[in-house]
C-alpha cells in the first residue's frame, strides 16, 4: 500500500453512531499539532483492527498527507517509541490489503506495518526495513505454513 506525501494524521479511534450518523472523533492532539484544523474537510480512509485481542477500535487516517516527515523510530505524539525497528524479524498474519495491494498488519498497539507481495491471511516472517511514527515497511523474509 503507498502512503501518500499528504498524510495529515495517523489514529485509532472508535466509531459511534450517533442521531442517525456515525461518527470517528479526531484526537484533540492532532489538531493541537496543526496537522489538521476543526472545522476543515478531509478524506477518511479506516482500516479494521485485527480481530485478536480487538477494543472496537479502529485507525482513521487523513487522506491527505503530513509535509513534514515524522523522524525514523522517534516517538509518537503520546510520547511512545514505535514497538519495531528496523531490521528486526517478526512473524506476522497479513490481515488485510490496502488499496495498492500491499498486506498489512498490526503489532503492538495496533502498530501498522506494510508489507508489498502478500496475501491476506498468510503467514510471513519479515524483516522491518523503514519505521515511521506510525507506521513501518517490511519485506518478507521466509513464508510460512498456517500451522507453524
Amino acid at each position: 500500500m503507498e502512503i501518500s506525501d499528504q498524510l495529515r494524521c495517523l489514529f485509532s479511534a472508535r466509531i459511534e453512531e450517533r442521531d442517525g450518523s456515525y461518527v470517528v472523533e479526531v484526537p484533540k492532539r492532532e489538531v493541537r499539532t496543526g496537522s489538521v484544523a476543526a472545522g476543515d474537510t478531509y478524506r477518511v480512509a479506516l482500516v479494521p483492527s485485527p480481530s485478536d485481542g480487538d477494543d472496537g477500535e479502529r485507525a482513521a487516517t487523513g487522506d491527505a498527507a503530513r509535509t513534514e516527515r515524522p523522524d525514523r523510530g522517534g516517538e509518537d505524539r503520546s510520547g511512545r517509541s514505535p514497538p519495531v525497528e528496523e531490521g528486526e524479524e517478526r512473524t506476522v498474519e497479513i490481515e488485510d490489503i490496502g488499496e495498492q495491494g500491499d498486506g498489512i498488519t498490526r503489532v503492538e498497539r495496533g502498530f501498522v506495518v506494510i508489507v508489498p507481495d502478500t496475501d491476506q491471511g498468510e503467514r510471513v516472517t519479515v524483516e522491518i526495513t523503514d519505521v515511521r511514527e506510525n507506521v513501518a515497511f517490511a519485506e518478507v523474509v521466509e513464508r510460512r505454513s498456517y500451522y507453524e
